[in-house]
């Protein structure tokens, strides 16, 4: 049995490199696809932006530079325990996974088999016994080169796999991010109004006390009552909006709603913008941001499947093979049993399948065509998304420093017109006025401060930052 296992071992070897000396792959081999790239960005670069290589330290841990200690905390739980990233990683495993199966479809498959019959008839010579065990294998010459092209394509499928996990973990530190600024911004807000509240409060009760003296009239004690009312009213949505806020970062890290209360409850400042930032060219975003990576693998998959089914229209050609050995008993298989071989070639080609095939092959290449679209689209989708994220930036801080001014006058202005009120000078109206106006720019200014450190965030988002966290993972 050992010397017909050698025989087919060579004779088999030998037909197979013959075959795969001669093999090609058919389909389309890939190429990375060529988009334009601006040398610069369109909007305007604000004025202290450094520009740094694709590999930038600031942006691969851009959280880091708002000296947040509790955000980092809450990104590093999320990064260990957001399902959506375990989703990701799973996914990540299943594609190893698949890439391994496609590998293993180039080798022979080899199966043992064993077995033992017993029949028993009326004959004096009692029941017959058989038993027989042997070895099968089989081996498709990739002639045409149909399972490298499924190699190649789940490689790239891995690979796009990859990036897609890449993006979830950057899309995760924006959410993350945001979720925990727009805390510390609902809380800000919340400190602004019950301020003004308690301010409201006082004006409330000079107004009662100038009434019963015959210096103001019922009108005055209303609209000041009114005022005090409008403030109030805005507080319940506020807590809403904070509650929502930490609720979602709670699910983000991976717990139930409610369970940050005891780390988000005390209020503290708004992480702050540092005032100088980080920016790369546009040829950095592509090499950087994985979204663009992942459309662009997918392309690379699809264009192997055009070959997979390429070679369909093909012939196949399959080493087969078996040994085996027949015995009365189980003690006789390794010693007198009978033993038998059989090795070949099988030869299969399409004769007749009414266009299936051709159509197969204009089917993928539509889909190549659709992969295309899917990736151009993604670039520029990148480029649109810094462009904006850089002129938020840039008109943001204009903005901020407006209402920053803007807040200053308006509490000089309220604090002077509630002086003048008690001294006569001026109507109640007048302090209606410059109350309000002073409501409406402190909560514009804190609702600023919080979109002025988000804007940041979602331009280093924009860009592509944040890979760094990806090997730990």
């Amino acid at each position: 049995m050992l010397d017909s296992l050698k025989s087919l071992a060579f004779r088999g070897g030998t037909l197979l490199l013959a075959g795969l000396l001669t093999a090609c792959a058919v389909g389309p081999d890939y190429r990375e696809p060529e988009v334009p790239v601006p040398d610069t960005w369109h909007s305007p670069q604000p004025s202290d932006a450094r520009v740094e290589g694709p590999d930038s330290p600031t942006l691969a841990s851009w959280w880091t530079v708002l000296n947040d200690p509790t955000l980092n905390q809450l990104i590093d739980q999320a990064l260990a325990e957001n399902k959506t990233v375990r989703q990701a990683s799973a996914r990540v495993i299943e594609a190893r996974a698949r890439r391994g199966i496609a590998a293993a479809s180039l080798w022979p498959a080899v199966d043992a088999s064993a077995g033992a019959t017993r029949s028993d008839s009326d004959v004096s010579t009692g029941p017959n016994e058989n038993y027989d065990a042997g070895l099968d294998a089989g081996w498709e010459i990739d002639l045409f080169g149909g399972k490298r092209r499924s190699l190649e394509a789940a490689t790239a499928s891995l690979a796009a796999t990859e990036a897609d996990l890449r993006d979830v973990l950057i899309t995760l530190l924006g959410d993350v991010a945001l979720n925990y600024v727009n805390v510390r911004t609902a809380q800000a807000r919340l400190t602004y109004a019950e301020r003004n509240l308690e301010s409201q409060r006082e004006v409330v009760d000079i107004t009662g006390w100038r009434a019963e003296a015959g210096l103001a009239t019922v009108l005055d004690v209303e609209q000041a009552k009114s005022s005090y009312a409008q403030t109030l009213a805005a507080l319940p949505s506020l807590e809403s909006s904070l509650e929502a806020s930490k609720n979602r970062l709670a699910v983000l890290t991976g717990q139930t709603p409610g369970a940050l209360e005891a780390v988000l409850n005390e209020r503290k400042p708004i992480p702050v913008a540092p005032t100088q930032v980080v920016s790369s060219v546009p040829a950095d975003v592509l090499r950087r941001r994985p979204d663009i990576r992942s459309a662009e693998r997918a392309l690379a998959a699809q264009t192997a499947q055009v070959g997979v089914a390429t070679a369909e229209l093909y012939p196949s050609l399959t080493l087969g093979g078996s040994i085996g050995v027949t015995a009365g008993s189980a003690s006789d298989l390794l010693s007198d049993g009978l033993q038998s071989s059989r090795y070949g070639l099988t030869l299969n080609m399409p004769i007749f399948r009414a266009g299936a095939l051709r159509q197969n092959i204009k089917a993928q290449n539509a889909v190549v065509d659709q992969a295309l679209a899917a990736y151009e689209a993604t670039v520029l989708g990148a480029y649109e998304e810094v462009e904006n994220a850089l002129t938020d930036w840039v008109n943001e801080q204009r903005r901020h420093a407006a209402l920053i001014d803007a807040a200053t006058s308006a509490r000089l202005a309220s604090e002077l017109a509630l002086t003048q009120y008690n001294s006569g000078l001026v109507d109640f109206q007048t302090v209606l006025t410059a109350d309000r106006q002073l409501i409406s720019s402190e909560d514009s200014l804190a609702v600023s401060d919080g979109e002025l450190t988000s804007n940041l965030i979602r331009l280093y988002k924009a860009l592509g930052g944040g890979w760094s966290v990806y090997p730990a993972q």
